[in-house]
């Protein structure tokens, strides 16, 4: 074949993988909106992507399968899939697709995949009944709040999960609506809002792609009435961290129509501090304490989930974690007076030496780490994406490539999948890793090993990963959780 007739080949194939993801977008969408029911490709999920944006998570599947995923395979499984009866399902077409080609599957025959289908499918179609709709307020509109409501907003149905219906803040201006609107709209690190947004301002309302979020103005949570704007049982985020223990987040309780407060912070006292994949079970949805909750800090989510794999693999010992952190809006942009330490002076001048309670924190999440782990943090001049450096004292001896082949199969394979990412690249900086939705990312290049001693290096988007982490949370409590089909691999399972 002659280098322009290979040259067209490939073109023409190119042209028919972008038309048929064309047809894929679609049927995503239906699904989504109409049964609750998100799509990926081993674990990366296709909510409001492009038909450039399947094709590459179709190369994603390189990755597991050594090849190529053909989007020729995954779209006749699609189509199949949107004839089900499923409610509130995460359907991984990567992982399907890979099960029926082993099977020695004819993607051409109909009959053959509705018949592998419903047995992949058989624990959920027609059980489920109908998720319930859940209303969520958003309590502080900031860094956090606004990427949660940009998360919740992409990944609403029409009739199951959690429904974003109202942000409380503090009115600072008369044209506070429209500024709270320009921010959700703009964002100088993650990009603008997919979607439209439109203010009402007669209502006090943020129009966003079609969903009514009601601002509502108040000082104090406990004076509150949000069944006077048709929320009742609510979820209420607090994302101001102005209170973290029990009597202060329990103000929340006392405002009518609020059944839960969750806090995105760490918690004090006696509030269970989650981190979803690792302890959210714990949660008991009928006890009274369990009312208010904590989803931890960015940092306890991003390294707690890769120092329990390493330890349920290996054991440790004893370790110190580094946090190599963005700044935040807490420090000042120049030198200014600051009740913390060191952290009056220039944010995007200096690094800032500070401390950080994640160390202790991860014992709330895994109690086998209680007194095991010590912590420092470094405050950079970054806005946004961090980086941690678990320095491990192991029980027993790891070499650089058993580790790494460990937490790659655990990022692609494992129960923990949306929780631990893994790269193996000399190329990849802080900002490669903006809108990263996993708690975490192993750099395998940068592990070392060394007899029992290990050093692992896990970036985070300290913002938009962990408010995926904080999602998860909610869709738990609201009890709208997505069963996998196919189910991820057991940890203990891997080799």
């Amino acid at each position: 074949m002659s280098a322009s007739a290979s040259i067209d080949k490939q073109q023409a194939d190119w042209n028919e993988r972008v038309a048929l993801a064309e047809k894929m977008i679609p049927l995503l969408g239906q699904l989504r909106r109409e049964k609750n029911v998100v799509t990926s490709i081993f674990g990366r999920q296709l909510i409001n992507v492009a038909e450039t944006d399947i094709l590459k998570q179709h190369r994603f599947a390189r990755r597991i399968t050594n090849n190529d995923l053909p989007i020729a395979h995954t779209m006749p499984i699609l189509e199949r899939i949107a004839e089900l009866d499923l409610n509130t399902v995460a359907a991984d077409l990567g992982a399907l697709a890979t099960a029926f080609e082993d099977k020695g599957g004819d993607f051409g025959d109909t009959a053959a995949i509705d018949e592998f289908l419903k047995e992949q499918f058989a624990d959920v179609i027609g059980t489920r009944g109908d998720t319930p709709t859940t209303d969520v307020v958003l309590y502080g509109f900031g860094r956090i709040g606004r990427l949660l409501a940009r998360i919740l907003l992409a990944q609403s149905s029409e009739k199951a999960g959690p429904r974003l219906r109202a942000i409380v803040v503090r009115k600072n201006s008369e044209d506070d609506l429209q500024k709270r609107a320009s921010l959700l709209r703009r964002d100088s690190v993650h990009g603008s809002f997919d979607g439209t947004i439109w203010v009402d301002e007669e209502n006090n309302v943020i129009w966003a792609n079609g969903t009514p979020i009601q601002v509502i103005y108040a000082n104090k949570p406990g004076e509150i009435d949000y069944t006077q704007y048709g929320i009742d049982n609510a979820i209420v985020v607090d994302n101001t961290g102005v209170w973290r223990d029990r009597e202060g987040l329990g103000q929340h309780l006392q405002a009518k129509g609020v059944a839960r407060a969750l806090l995105t912070a760490p918690g004090k006292g006696d509030i269970k501090n989650l981190v979803f994949g690792i302890n959210h079970t714990d949660v008991d949805l009928d006890a009274e304490d369990d009312r208010i909750l904590s989803a931890a800090s960015c940092t306890t989510n991003g390294i707690t989930p890769v120092l329990k794999v390493v330890n349920d693999k290996w054991g440790v010992d004893h370790g110190h974690v580094e946090t190599v952190h963005a700044f935040t809006n807490d420090q000042n942009l120049i030198d200014n007076f600051h009740k913390g330490e060191r952290r009056g002076r220039a944010a995007t001048l200096n690094m800032v030496l500070t401390e950080t309670g994640a160390a202790k924190a991860v014992s709330k999440a895994l109690p086998e780490f209680e007194g095991k782990l010590t912590g420092n943090a470094i405050r950079v001049p970054t806005p946004d994406v961090s980086m941690a450096v678990l320095n491990l004292s192991m029980s027993r001896e790891v070499t650089k490539d058993e580790v790494n082949n460990y937490l790659r199969d655990v990022s692609l394979v494992s129960e923990l999948r949306p929780q631990v990412d893994y790269i193996d690249s000399p190329e990849v900086v802080s900002t490669d890793f903006v809108g990263s939705t996993h708690a975490g990312v192993v750099d395998g290049r940068a592990t070392i090993a060394a007899g029992k001693n290990l050093v692992l290096y896990v970036w985070y988007d300290n913002e938009f990963g962990y408010s995926c982490q904080v999602v998860r949370i909610i869709e738990q409590l609201a009890g709208a959780q997505h069963i996998v089909v196919p189910a991820r691999t057991a940890l203990d399972a891997l080799d």
